[in-house]
């Protein structure tokens, strides 16, 4: 991710917090109090571990020396975004937590504040003037409850809440180092320093941290180790990312006008689902020109191995979404039909999802498409459902695929479904379904689990493995995504600085992007992951990809 000269990680040191040299590239956040680091940079002011020695040359960090500040260059990092980007409100993550109930009984309210913010502050606090305060934090506040940080995050938190950003960011540092895989300390951190340099552009990631707490933190790491990065290179502006918890979906919209009348200008906003609520949510942005990266409104085009990254009219979404859920329903009959002779195929769906419905009709359709067969289509939320005498009528009637068009909620229905199967039908699924628990709980029941993923995991993909390292194990796609996301609403800040309405109409005419970490098309096929024994995910089983 650059020519970054390697500097040795171990040990600890201590950045005296007094700058070392005058250009302001060089030490981009000013005199801080001395703090502890272990890695090559001083997380407050970004001066090298060198430079607390005092050489006579200081170690340039584009590869050379320099008797002066060096400015450091930002490779290009550019990305595409996937169609299904952000379906943290509608799938699965690949970590497993667990998460205490919040202490803080606050109730909220789900009521609609239509005056816009006469003035903006790029010191301000989003939560101080919105109706839902206690599902928004920059950093005053801790979102994720439990976690072996959370003394570590509250103390940060009250330090954060009274913009005291001298002492906010060790005390975020702490948080980092006591658990480094929690993408809520580092965003926190790095919202520190961006503050304390004074100079900051905002976006806002919405995520079910209530409903889905894995999943959240799925797509918060991918934002995080992005914003890590580019605030790092020192920018004329830092990246200062607003989490949001979208704790119920009837909230979406109140939320959203929270952010669009916010006393800090957020500038974009990635997240929210796939359902109704999103959709109003979505349609809010659109009239105030907040641009937004979703699930319902992002298209990618490829041409010559260039990709772009567009906004598109929500009218459109349908259309877009439908051609997504038709490529994962091809794929997999495919596979059905290429590793079962016959392929006769029994559909788990449930009526209440209109994304499990789609995916259930999809998958059923193509099908028909490659001389395979649907024996049957088992609605789950029937009264009368029962997983056992489900796959013992599945198998007496010839079936040996069992697809599970589930969503998220349906998780444990998914497992009583394998634990039943006891190995006997194939499985398969979609993204809804690469969920921790799934792992978790299935153990070797699901053993040969099929699904289809926007990412698949690659040891030698160096992505990969640079956010293995960052994150102490294996990433999903989710964070790949989100990373993506974030780089492209990034790219958008920097083409129109601080204008709303011009972010919006660069998202809208389309952001050619040269790099990315989601590389494939999405329109071809959609690639495939399967369970098999494995511990680097951290339980018995873990997804590798099917090549």
């Amino acid at each position: 991710m650059g020519n970054l000269i390697t500097v040795s990680t171990q040990g600890k040191w201590i950045c005296d917090g007094a700058p070392k040299n005058s250009d302001r590239e060089y030490y981009g956040a000013g005199p801080h109090e001395p703090c502890e680091n272990e890695g090559p940079d001083c997380m407050m002011c970004g001066l090298p571990k060198e430079a607390m020695t005092p050489p006579k040359t200081i170690v340039s960090r584009l590869g050379g020396s320099s008797s002066g500040g060096t400015k450091v260059a930002k490779e290009p990092i550019i990305a595409i975004v996937v169609l299904l980007l952000l379906m943290a409100g509608a799938g699965g993550g690949f970590w497993y937590f667990s998460r205490e109930k919040s202490q803080d009984q606050t109730e909220i309210v789900d009521t609609q504040n239509t005056t816009a913010p006469t003035q903006t502050n790029s010191l301000a606090i989003v939560s101080e003037t919105a109706t839902n305060s206690v599902l928004i934090s920059q950093g005053e506040k801790v979102l994720f409850g439990g976690g072996a940080n959370f003394q570590q995050k509250s103390t940060a938190a009250a330090t954060f809440a009274n913009k005291n950003w001298d002492r906010a960011i060790p005390q975020y540092q702490q948080a980092v180092r006591a658990d480094p895989n929690d993408p809520e300390a580092k965003i926190y951190l790095n919202n520190a320093i961006a503050k304390k340099s004074g100079n900051v552009m905002t976006m806002a990631a919405v995520v079910p941290i209530t409903p889905g707490v894995n999943e959240a933190k799925e797509v918060l790491r991918g934002v995080a180790q992005y914003q890590d990065e580019f605030n790092r290179t020192l920018p004329a502006q830092y990246l200062e990312v607003v989490i949001v918890d979208e704790a119920q979906g009837n909230l979406a919209e109140s939320l959203a006008q929270d952010l669009i009348n916010s006393p800090v200008n957020v500038l974009g906003v990635i997240g929210h689902g796939v359902d109704s609520y999103s959709r109003q949510a979505l349609e809010l942005y659109e009239q105030n020109n907040v641009a937004v990266l979703s699930s319902l409104n992002t298209a990618i085009t490829n041409s010559g191995g260039q990709s772009t990254v567009r906004t598109i009219p929500l009218s459109q979404s349908a259309t877009l979404l439908g051609t997504y859920l038709q490529k994962v329903g091809e794929t997999l009959a495919n596979y059905a039909v290429k590793n079962n002779s016959p392929a006769n195929a029994v559909v788990f769906y449930n009526f209440d999802s209109p994304y499990s419905q789609q995916l259930k009709a999809q998958f059923v359709n193509e099908m028909g498409n490659t001389n395979g067969k649907v024996l049957a289509e088992v609605d789950i939320t029937n009264a009368n459902f029962d997983a056992n005498n489900a796959i013992q009528n599945a198998v007496a009637n010839g079936a040996n695929v069992a697809f599970l068009a589930l969503s998220k909620n349906k998780v444990n229905t998914a497992i009583a479904l394998a634990k039943a199967n006891n190995n006997r039908l194939s499985l398969l699924g979609a993204d809804e379904l690469y969920n921790p628990t799934i792992l978790a709980r299935g153990d070797e029941a699901i053993n040969g689990l099929v699904l289809a993923v926007p990412w698949q995991w690659n040891q030698n993909d160096a992505f990969a493995t640079q956010a293995a390292k960052l994150w102490q194990g294996r990433i999903s796609w989710r964070t790949a995504t989100s990373y993506d996301a974030t780089q492209a609403l990034v790219t958008a800040f920097e083409n129109s600085p601080g204008d709303r309405s011009g972010i919006s109409q660069e998202l809208n005419q389309g952001i050619s992007l040269a790099k990315s970490v989601t590389d494939f098309n999405i329109f071809n096929e959609i690639p495939l992951v399967k369970a098999v024994p494995g511990k680097e995910a951290g339980f018995n089983y873990q997804f590798d990809p099917i090549q």
